[in-house]
């Protein structure tokens, strides 16, 4: 990417869908993501650049040094994830990465999944990355372990394009990199009926 598009590329929005606020992430998140993040359950499937055991100061260092940068640059957008219920609860984080093969990832505190929240904030990220950033194509690996994460794929009408192995946080898994296009997108939105599970 050069850094005249990186330039050009727009700030994170607040997004909003029927359930949920999804406000760019800020370093005043830092506090409570320390607080909820580090539990095996939400870090077992990422990557295995995520610190384990999760050090003192993992998420300040995390937002202030590595997202809240990126997302200046225009390389990332990431939003924390909250019921419209109750906003001042942040029950996750969902981001968009330009980087080759790597272009979204999210985590839910285990008590909220299972409820069609994640997919909730996966069609609105999407949407982003396709119609606002203008991206041609969206591509996501998971572990092959990762049975949530890979059903939402599947609901979102993307398809496994490659496999192979990759580390994690739970040690070197098999992976799979899932795909899906603008066009896929688009005709996928003007015929699907979307239903929360």
């Amino acid at each position: 990417m050069t850094g005249k598009i990186a330039a050009a590329a727009p700030a994170t929005p607040a997004l909003e869908t029927e359930r949920l606020q999804l406000g760019p992430l800020e370093l005043a998140d830092a506090e409570v993501l320390q607080r909820c993040f580090p539990q095996w359950e939400i870090v077992k499937y990422l990557g295995s650049h995520v610190p384990w055991p999760y050090p003192a100061d993992g998420a300040l260092t995390y937002v202030r040094d590595i997202a809240l940068p990126a997302m200046r640059a225009g390389t990332e957008w990431n939003w924390t994830i909250r019921p419209k219920s109750d906003p001042g609860t942040l029950i996750g984080v969902i981001g968009l990465m330009d980087q080759p093969d790597n272009n979204r990832g999210f985590w839910l505190l285990p008590e909220w999944r299972g409820k069609g929240i994640m997919s909730e904030a996966v069609e609105a990220v999407t949407d982003f990355w396709f119609e606002t950033l203008g991206r041609s194509v969206l591509r996501v690996p998971k572990a092959v372990a990762n049975e949530g994460s890979r059903r939402i794929s599947e609901r979102t009408s993307m398809r496994v394009i490659a496999t192979g192995e990759k580390d994690y946080v739970s040690g070197r898994l098999p992976m799979e990199l899932w795909e899906i296009t603008r066009e896929e997108w688009r005709a996928r939105r003007r015929t699907a009926i979307w239903f929360p599970s």
